[in-house]
Formats: C-alpha cells, sequence, structure tokens
C-alpha cells in the first residue's frame, strides 16, 4: 500500500512547494496576522489556514467536494459566503484608526481563538480551494497503490505538511516586520488598511470568479 516511486515523489512535492508559497487569501492572512500581532497571531492564522485546508481534504477524499464542483448552486453559495467573509474581515482593519501597534512600544494583542477562527473560515469558504484539491489531488492517484480515498488523504495531508515547512518563514518575515513598524504608528495604520485593502480585493476577486 502507498507504493510509489520516487519521479512521483519529486513530482508531487515539487508541486506542493509551489502551492503553499503561491500568492493567495490564506497567505495573505498570514502574513497580515503575523506583521499586525507577533509570532504568536502568524501561527494561530496558519493554523486556521490548515484546518480549513485539512477540512477540504477531507471532503475531496469522502468525493463531497464533487457536489461543489457540479452544482452551479452549491458552489454559488459557498463562493458569496466567502467572499462576503473576506470582505468583511477587510473592512474591518480599513475602518482602524489605531493601526496595528496602538499600545506605545507594544503589539496590539489579537485574541489567538479568534485568528485561529478567521483564519478557518478564510480557507473553508474558498470553494475553489476545493475545487483545486478535487483537481489536483487525482493526478497523483497511482493504480494498486491503495484505495483511491486513502490516496486522496495521504496527498492532501501532505501538502499541509509541505505548508508546515514553507509558512513559518513568512511569519518571522511578518514578526520582522512588526518589529520595525511597531516604532512608528503611521505605519502601522497603513499597514492595517493595506491589509483590509487586499482582502477586501481578494472578497471581490473570489465573487466574480468562475469554476
Amino acid at each position: 500500500m502507498f507504493d510509489y516511486t520516487l519521479a512521483h515523489w519529486i513530482a508531487f512535492f515539487s508541486a506542493a512547494v509551489l502551492l503553499n508559497l503561491s500568492p493567495g487569501p490564506d497567505m495573505a492572512y498570514i502574513l497580515g496576522q503575523a506583521a499586525r500581532g507577533g509570532v504568536k497571531n502568524g501561527m494561530a492564522a496558519m493554523f486556521g489556514i490548515w484546518g480549513g485546508a485539512f477540512l477540504h481534504v477531507l471532503l475531496a477524499a469522502l468525493g463531497l467536494s464533487a457536489v461543489l464542483a457540479t452544482s452551479a448552486i452549491a458552489f454559488s453559495m459557498v463562493k458569496w459566503l466567502g467572499a462576503a467573509y473576506l470582505i468583511w474581515l477587510g473592512i474591518q482593519a480599513l475602518r482602524t484608526k489605531e493601526g496595528a501597534f496602538p499600545l506605545e512600544g507594544g503589539i496590539r494583542e489579537t485574541g489567538l481563538w479568534a485568528t485561529f477562527r478567521q483564519g478557518l473560515l478564510v480557507a473553508a469558504l474558498n470553494p475553489k480551494v476545493a475545487i483545486f484539491f478535487l483537481a489536483f489531488l487525482p493526478q497523483f492517484i497511482v493504480d494498486g497503490a491503495g484505495p483511491i480515498s486513502a490516496q486522496l488523504f495521504l496527498h492532501g495531508c501532505l501538502i499541509i505538511a509541505v505548508a508546515a515547512l514553507a509558512e513559518p518563514p513568512i511569519i518571522y518575515l511578518g514578526a520582522k516586520l512588526a518589529n520595525v513598524i511597531k516604532q512608528h504608528r503611521h505605519i502601522g495604520l497603513w499597514m492595517e488598511r493595506s491589509l483590509g485593502a487586499v482582502l477586501v480585493a481578494l472578497g471581490i476577486r473570489l465573487a466574480v470568479s468562475e469554476r
């Protein structure tokens, strides 16, 4: 079971690394949270994104993601929910008057659970992620290597495992930015509103996207 060639793993992990480094709502959210609240906030955001991604992997393995791929109504419902949530997060950031660092010499404390929950929803409410997994994972199914659902689940989980190597450096980069800008309130405010603009733009892009 799970008997794959070296060429198979090279192709898969190369694709997984590129996938995890590509820009999108998840990467924007993780980097933004790290910049505004430090490493702990970034990690909470990252684990939330992973939770949403794991949900999509599980759905793909169970075959439920096919509903999103074949049902225009289901796709549209999830798409609009995800777009509305991203835009709502962006508007909250745009409306801030304190910036990322309102306390003298310190970083604004954001509830880690709230950050995790928001990251979970950012990933879970993006139907394009579900359809991506449904289109991407079957390319690495090998006849005789095991049940199809088990192979889908294995490769989906490995994509998240690759994220564990690719995303923490991005979080530390965001935290370094926090250390630089915490001394300048106007830069913190600009960063917060820039994050808001990015999230609103991503929400609009998701809303107008096609399958």
